[in-house]
């Protein structure tokens, strides 16, 4: 392993363990970080959703454990999530409209986190399962074309709504991740889009699987989740806003 992908598995652990924390795979930093790292834009994607895949492939299973994911809840929002991301990953984007889409994604995706004052504490009217397929397609087809989960979206929605407790919200947005990730692989799949331009960066995989361990315990232990979440939207906004730059 060449010192590159030494620091580059080093930087992605942090991610791994900070968003986790918070129910996230991480997907919109790995997007951001490998962006400026490789040139392949269709490399950028695979990658990221695998990083995204191992995560929260590591975290569902403890938040099933631990009875914080609500399954039948969850049915409607990645029911109609799937079928829209395995579509939209299939889109084919120039390198600088995906660039462009991506920047303006991670700065609309802080600013709603910012807005997202307080955890949900409870449980609030149950929203109709018609208005959360509408929420998990439009997130979903959001989070494919663009390469990641989409988690980063739904959990501020869901808060702003009182869908359910903090953990219940961190539960399903990692469980959203995780089948959205996996509908965006297979789109890129079938569309020829799959690529690992070389296998040295396989190496992050493990390293972002065990930040994610570390990452979800902090949730699932009580530890400031806002906080973290905050932190979070400041790293995703400064992602958001140096692609922008770079771009224009």
């Amino acid at each position: 392993m060449d010192l590159g992908i030494a620091w580059l598995c080093l930087l992605f652990f942090a991610v791994a363990a900070v968003y986790s924390a918070a129910g996230f795979g991480g997907g919109s930093s790995y997007l951001a970080i490998l962006s400026f790292a490789l040139d392949d834009f269709l490399g950028v994607r695979t990658l990221a959703l695998l990083c995204n895949l191992v995560v929260v492939g590591g975290s569902v299973p403890l938040f099933w454990k631990h009875g914080f994911l609500p399954p039948r809840r969850a049915i409607p929002l990645v029911a109609a999530s799937i079928p829209a991301a395995f579509i939209a990953a299939q889109l084919r984007l120039a390198d600088e409209t995906f660039l462009t889409i991506l920047g303006m994604t991670l700065v609309a995706a802080a600013i709603v986190m910012f807005l997202q004052r307080r955890d949900s504490v409870a449980a609030g009217d149950r929203q109709s399962k018609m208005i959360d397929a509408s929420i998990g397609g439009g997130v979903g087809f959001l989070a494919g074309l663009v390469g990641i989960g989409g988690g980063i979206f739904l959990s501020p929605l869901l808060h702003l709504t009182r869908w359910d407790a903090a953990k219940r919200i961190a539960a399903v947005a990692a469980f959203f991740i995780l089948v959205n990730s996996f509908a965006g692989l297979a789109g890129l799949m079938v569309s020829q889009q799959f690529e690992i331009a070389q296998t040295k960066w396989l190496w992050v995989l493990p390293a972002v699987f065990i930040g994610g361990q570390i990452g979800v315990r902090f949730c699932l232990n009580s530890v400031a989740v806002r906080r973290i979440r905050l932190l979070t939207a400041v790293i995703v906004l400064i992602a958001g806003l140096r692609i922008l730059v770079v771009v224009m």
